[in-house]
């Protein structure tokens, strides 16, 4: 009887496996795909926006020979303008040079600052010259050096953009490299100092006995 029992019961096995529902299968995602961080902006697209903005601002000068500050003091305007005349004369100088050199290595932070903050003091000496040249000589030609700096405005943008980059890259590989000199640091302080050795010198060796003298016959 129990050999029937077992026989049957062997016997239904492949049938409740068929009849049982299949597992659930868990559905199938697509991978991920990670998204890089977006990075500095490339040297040749650096190179072409300082190349630009040297252009850009070298159109100023020709602008600037034709103001004439130190007629307008007949006038009645300020000496203040012929100063502001001579300093915006000198820092356009001063632009065109960090910028060159900025074009030949533009991964340096220190002068993609400086070219920007001369553009910067630039602007705002030109800004306030205007009023007078608009005021005491011909206002078309203070609309002619608005227009430039306003066409300048998008490539200095992009050079603080770049500024903003290039710093945020710097300071990671600082923080890179102080977290590599720590982990160093580490591990020279978890090895054990060096004892000094306590083994005893070796013992010289005897001399050798010197020959006996022969004597002669």
């Amino acid at each position: 009887m129990k050999s029937f029992v077992w026989i049957a019961t062997l016997s239904l096995v492949p049938w409740l496996s068929a009849q049982a529902p299949a597992p659930a299968q868990a559905p199938v995602q697509a991978p991920v795909q990670a998204v890089d961080p977006p990075g500095v902006t490339a040297p040749w697209d650096v190179s072409q926006t300082i190349v630009a903005l040297a252009e850009q601002t070298s159109r100023l000068k020709p602008l600037l020979d034709q103001v004439t500050p130190r007629e307008w003091l007949n006038k009645g305007a300020p000496q203040a303008y012929v100063e502001q005349w001579q300093s915006a004369q000198r820092e356009l100088a001063d632009v065109q040079r960090v910028a060159q050199s900025l074009q030949k290595q533009p991964d340096r932070l220190t002068l993609a600052l400086d070219t920007y903050f001369r553009v910067q003091s630039l602007e705002t000496r030109l800004n306030s010259l205007v009023e007078g040249i608009r005021r005491y000589q011909n206002p078309a030609v203070g609309d002619l050096v608005v227009g430039v700096i306003g066409e300048s405005a998008a490539n200095r943008d992009k050079l603080r953009d770049y500024i903003s980059d290039l710093a945020n890259q710097k300071e990671q590989e600082f923080t890179v490299v102080d977290r590599e000199a720590q982990r160093c640091r580490t591990n020279l302080n978890r090895q054990p100092a060096t004892q000094p050795s306590t083994r005893p010198a070796p013992a010289k060796a005897p001399a050798a006995p010197k020959p006996a003298a022969t004597k002669q016959p």
